[in-house]
């Protein structure tokens, strides 16, 4: 039911007067960076930055112990690159390595949106970082804040072309690029033309209510989450020529809640048609961005998401007003099914009879251990300019397009800096696991996430071996906060933080990524997480069916409602 068709509605919130008063995303971030007795930004630039790829943060850690000494937070900054299907090749992995090493912790995070992330740039250190990254074509831009971000891509599609899919991705994230040109001309020295700029055909002068997400998939794997995105583009593929035929669209698809607010929920995609050319497809997803613009909720951002958007106007209404935009009609659904949702680990041949290999990275954290050199490993097969890296959506790392003339070069290396040895010691549920950053440095952080959950994992390792369930692809994902940003309410066992040590436990989602968990118990500490899992581990052995996974037995046992 529409409840209101207006969206000339006034914008009241902060972020809205900000952003139409950004001088097209400008601000006064060129005197934020002047600014040497302050480490961070003025407050409506901490807003306007974040559509640069960066985020102000602080170390919260010690947060408390300096606010008694009566000093400043100790801010820092993140910055997220743009790297549209997650594909970059040799040189730029290793400017990025040095880039980390320079400027940065020196630990390269990937994100679960399939590019990565540097944590703790001093102020004076950003220009250089993008600077840096330009030399190596690569950019932040519009990897944060309310415009679309990095889209995201299958990264094995079976005996399809990868190159065509990733060539989508490409092509999407250019067309919903900002038009302006302020990163430009404030961190890449360029002369300023603010007077000459055209407006921006897409975003305006208030952009998105909020981000907006993309991701493309290629059943039967559904490793992007696809139904998890405001937009997902399901291939259909030929299953006799392996040809793609176009594109099945869903839309309205997010996961972040907020605690204790009723009216905020997470949503999967509802599919509402098929594309059968790139004209379409295109047409299509530029077009949805322009009704999310101009129909979005404006005045709750914790309600401004697509998928509120199409719930408060309804499905039908949403599809009518695509299509008139798009000046032709949605052809009917194709048949798909997923049946899995996981990386390919270890050595696989291409459709190009190419090379492989793919390798867990936990929680997407890349540095030296003592027990395996990760990030050596990496700059020496990066310098070797014999591959290209591909960064998946579950944090992991595929070295990809080897020739079978340099696979014996690459594993020697592998081998040398300890990670086929590592690889074959991880568990099942550990390769299935993801946690958000959480603390120190997230503001949102209510729990911990990357830094506990591998923690937590060994114990959960020893509670599945006890019921000999050790090798079973149990989904796991943890978050610091509601926001969802590993994606837990897609997992069969998710944990969401809901005050330091404690978390609320989700069951219920299933393998193949296309039914939401549901919560089962509140406020849970380890202790009782640990005593929780063993009651249903045990009963998962006994009782369940053949062949029956982890998350489907949790519904059938009606463990939720």
């Amino acid at each position: 039911m529409i409840k209101d068709r207006d969206y000339k509605k006034k914008m009241t919130t902060v972020e809205e007067k900000i952003k139409k008063e950004s001088k097209g995303l400008r601000g006064s971030i060129v005197d934020s960076l002047k600014e040497e007795l302050f480490g961070g930004f003025y407050d409506k630039d901490q807003i306007i930055v974040k559509f640069h790829g960066l985020y102000q943060q602080d170390d919260r850690d010690i947060r408390e112990e300096r606010s008694k000494k009566k000093l400043d937070r100790l801010y820092s900054f993140m910055i997220r690159l743009r790297i549209p299907g997650g594909l970059i090749n040799s040189k730029q992995w290793i400017a990025i390595h040095h880039i980390s090493e320079k400027n940065s912790t020196g630990v390269i995070k990937i994100t679960t949106r399939q590019t990565v992330q540097l944590h703790g740039l001093i102020k004076s250190k950003i220009k250089p970082t993008i600077q840096s990254f330009n030399l190596s074509k690569l950019d932040s831009i519009a990897t944060c804040g309310d415009v679309n971000r990095n889209v995201i891509c299958s990264t094995y599609v079976g005996k399809h072309s990868y190159e065509e899919i990733y060539d989508y991705a490409s092509k999407i994230s250019k067309m919903l690029l900002p038009k302006t040109r302020a990163y430009y001309e404030i961190w890449l020295d360029e002369e300023k033309i603010l007077e000459k700029e055209n407006k921006e055909p897409l975003y305006k002068e208030n952009y998105l209510p909020r981000k907006f997400k993309i991701a493309i998939a290629v059943p039967p794997n559904n490793d992007v989450d696809v139904f998890a995105n405001d937009i997902g583009l399901i291939a259909i593929i030929d299953p006799f020529n392996y040809q793609l035929k176009g594109f099945n669209i869903s839309v309205g698809g997010g996961l972040s809640t907020t605690h204790g607010n009723p009216k905020t929920y997470s949503r999967l995609g509802t599919v509402i048609g098929f594309s059968d050319s790139e004209e379409k497809t295109l047409k299509i997803v530029y077009e949805i961005l322009t009704i999310q613009r101009d129909y979005g909720n404006r005045n709750d951002r914790k309600l401004a998401r697509l998928k509120y958007t199409i719930d408060n106007y309804g499905i039908d209404w949403f599809k009518k007003e695509l299509e008139k935009r798009i000046s032709f009609s949605l052809e009917k659904e194709h048949p798909f099914v997923f049946t899995e949702r996981r990386d390919y680990f270890g050595w696989i041949q291409n459709n190009k009879k190419l090379w492989n290999y793919t390798f867990f990275i936990e929680n997407g954290l890349i540095f030296d251990r003592k027990s395996i050199h990760l990030k050596s490993a990496l700059l020496k097969i990066a310098e070797l300019q014999i591959c290209n890296f591909l960064f998946t959506c579950n944090q992991n790392i595929t070295l990809t397009d080897i020739q079978v003339n340099h696979k014996g070069k690459i594993q020697s290396i592998l081998e040398e800096y300890g990670i086929i040895n590592y690889m074959k010691n991880i568990s099942s549920i550990r390769k299935n696991s993801m946690a958000c950053v959480a603390f120190n440095t997230c503001p949102l952080a209510l729990a911990e996430g990357q830094r506990y959950l591998p923690n937590l994992i060994d114990k959960i390792e020893h509670i599945l071996k006890k019921y000999q369930l050790e090798k079973e692809e149990i989904i796991i994902r943890m978050t610091g906060c509601s926001n969802g940003c590993s994606r837990p309410y897609l997992a069969e066992i998710g944990l969401i933080g809901v005050s330091y040590g404690l978390y609320n436990l989700y069951l219920g989602a299933n393998n193949e990524g296309t039914r939401l968990n549901k919560l089962y118990k509140k406020n849970m500490d380890e202790s009782s997480i640990l005593k929780e899992l063993d009651l249903i581990f045990d009963a998962f052995r006994k009782e369940r069916f053949l062949g029956e996974n982890f998350g489907n037995f949790s519904l059938r046992k009606q463990w939720i409602v």
